[in-house]
């Protein structure tokens, strides 16, 4: 089960994230997320994709994921 999304969402500075607009997209961002993971995951299941790999296929792809802030620094 994917969790739900946290309860304060930190910024760099430790501080929560306290606009509502914000925290709106945040958790519209996160449900979708979350949809788009389980029926990935489920589809993979299906044809027959071994869930240790697929697991691990997905973790490398949010490793993989560049920073806006820092193009091409891996952070």
């Amino acid at each position: 089960m994917i969790p739900p999304p946290p309860a304060i969402w930190p910024q760099s500075d430790g501080t929560p994230v306290s606009c509502r607009e914000k925290l709106r997209v945040l958790g519209e961002n996160h449900a979708e997320l979350a949809e788009i993971l389980r029926d990935t995951f489920e589809d993979a299941m299906l044809m027959g994709v071994d869930e240790t790999a697929m697991r691990r296929l997905l973790r490398e792809m949010v490793d993989g994921l560049e920073s806006p802030k820092h193009p091409n620094s891996g952070e």
